[in-house]
């Protein structure tokens, strides 16, 4: 690689990873099977634990499949929200609002964990551990998704809400039961780019250990 290629290939990640966005409000232009194709195959280039690559990513096209996950995930966050004490008015508010951004994305990517290919331990701190790195491999696999999106002018959003409620989320969609839901994604093209938000300085972040 030519000094001159990698000064090029670095602005044009730098330009990419700079410029995501969480994009919370869609066009209802449609996004092409192609480019949803694309931004999911690119997620299998992330690294995970044994190279077992345990993520199940399921596509929502579809309205009757949006209205079915929203309406169910809807029902238990109205039960936590509730629970905890909010005003009715405030937990109807916020549970509009997130069936809104479900809803009216024109495509879904769910982001699920499966146990194959991960090691087994007979005790529970390893298989936590276990179970952890595969996670930290999916949150790399999703990030993965969301940069090839930007690249192809798409817009996204993660939603960690399924994780709040993986088996309400397994029987709306009818998944198989291996499936540990983790989040989903919103992809769609934006009504409009949002500004960056501010970020801590790297003084905050890091820092070196002699």
């Amino acid at each position: 690689m030519t000094a001159v290629h990698s000064a090029t290939l670095a602005a044009a990640f730098d330009e990419v990873l700079l410029g995501r966005r969480s994009v919370r409000k869609y066009r209802a232009d449609p996004v092409s099977e192609e480019d949803v194709a694309a931004i999911v195959e690119r997620a299998r280039w992330a690294p995970s634990p044994h190279n077992s690559e345990p993520w199940r990513f399921v596509i929502l096209r579809n309205l009757p499949a949006k209205e079915r996950l929203a309406l169910a995930m809807g029902d238990v966050w109205r039960r936590d929200l509730t629970r905890d004490g909010l005003a009715p008015d405030a937990v109807q508010a916020e549970i509009d609002a997130s069936h809104r951004r479900i809803v009216e994305a024109p495509v879904i990517i769910l982001a699920c964990l499966v146990a194959e290919g991960l090691d087994e331990y007979p005790d529970a701190q390893r298989q936590l551990n276990e179970q952890m790195m595969a996670a930290h491999s999916l949150g790399a696999a999703v990030q993965h998704i969301m940069l090839a999106a930007y690249a192809r002018g798409l817009g996204t959003c993660w939603m960690c809400a399924p994780l709040f409620c993986p088996e309400t989320v397994v029987a709306a969609l009818d998944l198989p039961a291996d499936f540990w839901p983790q989040g989903l994604i919103t992809v769609g093209y934006p009504e409009a780019w949002p500004k960056a938000r501010k970020r801590r300085p790297m003084p905050e972040l890091s820092f070196e250990v002699a």
